[in-house]
């Protein structure tokens, strides 16, 4: 069975910084691309950074120059590195990874989510 499991959310003021944490578990044979997400209330899911398993990565134009996206392929793991926070940036985080196990075909997997709360 696979797992994603973030980690590192809280609450921080306007101007800080949070660094998020996602890890792979489980039977994985292989991982492509690996992203992060956020869902505001009342609002869709969206991109925020993601990155490929060379780590060529992509941001959101909201968050250029603000945030970081990294991996670790021998953990399974992948970052975000969050700083000048601003109160829009409150959202759930989700990490998100296209990966293969071992009993089945490349899919995409989703983590369970981890709160950015910014305010004053």
């Amino acid at each position: 069975q696979v797992q994603l499991v973030e980690s590192g959310g809280g609450l921080v003021q306007p101007g800080g910084s949070l660094r998020l944490a996602c890890a792979a578990s489980g039977s994985i044979v292989g991982i492509n691309a690996m992203g992060w997400y956020r869902q505001a209330p009342g609002k869709q899911r969206e991109l925020v950074a993601d990155i490929t398993s060379t780590g060529s990565a992509n941001y959101a134009d909201s968050v250029k120059g603000r945030f970081t996206i990294s991996r670790d392929n021998a953990k399974n793991m992948v970052f975000l590195q969050m700083s000048g926070l601003k109160p829009e940036d409150t959202a759930v985080y989700y990490c998100k990874a296209n990966l293969r196990p071992l009993w089945n075909a490349w899919s995409d997997y989703w983590g369970q989510g981890t709160q950015v709360t910014v305010s004053s």
